[in-house]
């Protein structure tokens, strides 16, 4: 499975969350409401997740593998990156 497309749209003031990102796998699966936020000592990104009713989080999607976690993020921080640059 390879990441074809990946859309950053940046946030204002939005404090330690920095943009969201949606990603295309394929050319034909979409993933929306991926989070970059700003870490205590660098950028990571948090997959879309879903409040449950005790309060806590539970993610909708995630990477099975720590390789493709890695290849999702490095294509999102880079994109954001060049995004922020603009």
């Amino acid at each position: 499975m390879q990441i074809t497309e990946v859309k950053v749209f940046p946030v204002e003031d939005g404090g330690r969350l920095k943009a969201y990102a949606t990603l295309v796998f394929d050319d034909c699966f979409i993933v929306r409401d991926l989070k970059v936020i700003q870490g205590d000592t660098n950028l990571f990104v948090s997959m879309p997740s879903r409040k449950k009713k005790d309060g806590t989080f539970r993610d909708i999607v995630h990477p099975l593998n720590a390789e493709m976690r890695s290849s999702v993020e490095e294509k999102v921080i880079e994109e954001y990156n060049k995004t922020a640059q603009q």
